[in-house]
């Protein structure tokens, strides 16, 4: 079992255990207007919430592309620049309403499923503020390995307005370090 499962399944299984909480954080809302199809391909992880299935874990990238049962293969993928161990792991994600809402539920183990929420999405799908069910799960992602500050800035205040713990964000080394293992 690859690493990045390892760390994940635990969580999933707490999660679900507690209710399998596919939901949004109170006082969010997922992005309406949403087309799968702009969202597909590659994103960097620019920041995250620290969680026990990412620790240590730079060069972050979630590859989305369609499954044939109509779902989203999700794969993630990070390297631990300190020791070079790479990890990456397989999900599938399912839209938990209309296909036109940026809420849906993934899971990277068995039938245990967590929400994933897209809550501030670019108008041409260049950057996201993704969450999770809860607050505890936050992430910035880019579809270069780069943002401009001011839009990181702007991303940070939106979330700050969500009531997100913004003070605790990691910034994801995404440069030079990482181009090798792109």
């Amino acid at each position: 079992m690859p690493l990045w499962l390892n760390r994940i399944a635990p969580l999933i299984l707490a999660a679900t255990l507690l209710g399998g909480c596919v939901g949004t954080p109170k006082g969010t809302q997922p992005v309406t207007g949403f087309e799968l199809d702009r969202y597909l391909g590659k994103w960097y992880e620019i920041a995250r919430l620290d969680h026990s299935f990412e620790r240590g874990l730079d060069c972050v990238t979630a590859d989305y592309s369609l499954r044939d049962d109509g779902g989203v293969r999700v794969i993630n993928r990070g390297v631990n620049l300190e020791t070079g161990e790479e990890d990456e792991a397989e999900g599938r994600a399912y839209f938990v309403r209309d296909e036109s809402v940026a809420h849906l539920k993934v899971s990277f183990f068995g039938p245990f499923y967590g929400g994933y929420n897209v809550l501030v999405l670019d108008d041409e799908y260049r950057w996201a503020l993704v969450s999770g069910p809860t607050r505890e799960y936050l992430w910035i992602l880019a579809r270069q390995p780069e943002l401009d500050p001011a839009v990181y800035r702007e991303l940070v205040k939106d979330a700050e307005r969500m009531a997100f713990p913004v003070t605790e964000l990691i910034e994801v080394t995404q440069g030079d370090a990482c181009n090798d293992r792109r």
